[in-house]
C-alpha cells in the first residue's frame, strides 16, 4: 500500500476544484502538491484555498516538479495532448480529464506517448464511476438483462461555466465533445468494451447560442453485436443538469437518474441562501439540491480506482485507450452531422473483438415452433406468438391454464 502520492494539478477551473476536494477529502493520503494556472492570481488563490504547497504559471515547471509523481490534466482540450506527452516524457503517472483530446489523431498520439514511456495512465471519465452506474454495469455483466440491445444516455444543461468551452478551436467542438464523450463511454460500458463501434448517424446544430460550435446533438452508434447506443446532449436545457441513462436487454431494463431526481426536492419562495447544485439556474421555487455532488458524479470512486490500480500495477477501469475510442466515435459523429448519412468509426487501433460476441439470443422451441412472445391474458389464459420452423409462418395459440 502506498503512503500517498504527491500530485501536480494542471488547471484551476470547476473540474480542478472537484478533483482537489475529492482527493483531499476521500483517500486523504494523495495530495495536490503543486498547482498550475494561467494566471498568478488564480494559481495563488487556488493554492491558498486548498492548502497546496506550491503554485506556478509555468506548465513545464509544474509537470517536471521533482516533488510530484502524478500529473492530473484538467486544462482546456487543446492542451491535453501536449500535457500528456510532456508528463510521459517526465516519467510521471498521468491522469487526463475527459475528453482525452479534440480528435482521435491527437488522442492516439497522447496514448502512444504514454505507452512508449511505460508509465501508468488513466482516463478520468467520472460518470461511469457513479455508484448507480457501477452497480448497473456489474448487473449487466452478471447477465441480469441478457443480451444488451439498446442504451440511451442523456446529458443536458444550460451550458458550460468557462469561456473556452464555447470556442470551437480550443474545445474541438461543442456539446458533443463536451458531454457526448461522457455518454459514449457510458454506452460502451453497458454494451461491452470488446464490442466494436461500427458506424454513427448524428444530427448536430446550433439552435440557441451565437457560437460556431453545436449546442445540440443527437446520435445513434451501431456496434458489432447489433446493439445501438443513443446519446442526447444540449447546452440549452432549462432547469439544471439532467443526467439519465437507460439500458435495454432481452431479459430486462435499467433506468438511471443521476442529478435532477435523486430523492432530494425542496421548494423555497425566498431562496436557500447559497449554492444549490452544479448548473442549477435558480435558488427559488422547486429545487433539486444534490447531497454530495462529488459522490453523485463518481469522483471518489474514480480516484480510488486510479490510485489503487497504480499501486497494484494493474490497469484502471478507464484507460487512455478508452479515451481514444471515444474520440474516434466523436470524429464519426461530426462527420455524420456534416454529411447527413451514416459514417464509419475510423479506429486505426482496435484492441477488442471484430465480431459480434457480446452475448447471444436464447431461442426457445415449442412443438416445432420458435417462441416469439408469450403473455398472460386478462382472463388468465396464456397466449403465445410462434413462428413455424417448417413454413416460416407466424401463428398464435391460446392455452388454458
Amino acid at each position: 500500500m502506498s503512503d500517498g502520492h504527491k500530485i501536480t494539478l494542471l488547471g484551476t477551473g470547476l473540474i480542478g476544484n472537484f478533483y482537489t476536494q475529492t482527493l483531499h477529502g476521500a483517500r486523504g493520503r494523495d495530495r495536490v502538491h503543486t498547482v498550475y494556472s494561467r494566471t498568478a492570481e488564480r494559481a495563488e488563490a487556488f493554492a491558498t484555498q486548498h492548502g497546496i504547497a506550491k503554485w506556478t504559471t509555468n506548465i513545464d515547471e509544474a509537470i517536471t516538479d521533482a516533488d510530484t509523481d502524478v500529473v492530473i490534466v484538467g486544462i482546456p482540450n487543446d492542451q491535453h495532448k501536449d500535457a500528456v506527452v510532456k508528463a510521459a516524457a517526465a516519467k510521471k503517472t498521468v491522469l487526463c480529464t475527459k475528453p482525452l483530446a479534440r480528435t482521435a489523431a491527437e488522442a492516439r498520439e497522447a496514448m502512444e506517448a504514454v505507452e512508449r514511456a511505460g508509465v501508468f495512465a488513466g482516463y478520468l471519465e467520472d460518470l461511469v464511476y457513479t455508484s448507480k452506474t457501477l452497480k448497473s454495469i456489474q448487473a449487466v455483466k452478471n447477465g441480469a438483462l441478457g443480451k444488451i440491445l439498446w442504451v440511451r444516455s442523456r446529458e443536458t444543461h444550460p451550458g458550460p461555466h468557462s469561456d473556452w468551452f464555447w470556442n470551437v478551436e480550443v474545445a474541438g467542438g461543442g456539446a458533443i465533445v463536451d458531454m457526448g464523450c461522457h455518454c459514449i463511454e457510458i454506452i460502451r460500458n453497458f454494451v461491452g468494451k470488446n464490442n466494436k463501434p461500427v458506424e454513427v448517424m448524428c444530427w448536430a446544430d446550433t439552435l440557441v447560442h451565437p457560437i460556431d460550435a453545436e449546442d445540440h446533438g443527437i446520435a445513434l452508434v451501431r456496434f458489432a453485436s447489433g446493439a445501438v447506443g443513443q446519446f442526447e446532449v444540449s447546452w440549452a436545457f432549462r432547469g439544471g443538469m439532467d443526467l439519465r441513462d437507460e439500458v435495454s436487454g432481452v431479459e430486462g431494463t435499467i433506468w438511471l437518474d443521476h442529478f435532477l431526481r435523486t430523492g432530494f426536492q425542496m421548494f423555497s419562495g425566498v431562496g436557500q441562501g447559497g449554492y444549490v447544485a452544479e448548473k442549477a439556474e435558480t435558488e427559488t421555487g422547486w429545487l433539486f439540491p444534490v447531497g454530495d455532488e462529488a459522490h453523485e458524479l463518481g469522483y471518489p470512486q474514480m480516484f480510488t480506482d486510479m490510485f489503487e490500480a497504480m499501486d497494484a500495477g494493474r490497469e484502471p477501469m478507464e484507460t487512455l485507450y478508452d479515451g481514444y475510442v471515444v474520440n474516434a466515435v466523436m470524429d464519426a459523429c461530426y462527420a455524420s452531422a456534416k454529411s447527413k448519412r451514416w459514417e464509419p468509426v475510423q479506429l486505426e487501433v482496435w484492441r477488442g473483438s471484430e465480431g459480434a460476441d457480446e452475448g447471444a439470443l436464447a431461442v426457445r422451441e415449442i412443438d416445432g415452433c420458435i417462441l416469439i412472445k408469450e403473455e398472460k391474458l386478462p382472463d388468465g389464459r396464456l397466449k403465445r406468438i410462434l413462428k413455424d420452423k417448417a413454413t416460416g409462418k407466424v401463428i398464435q395459440k391460446v392455452i388454458e391454464e
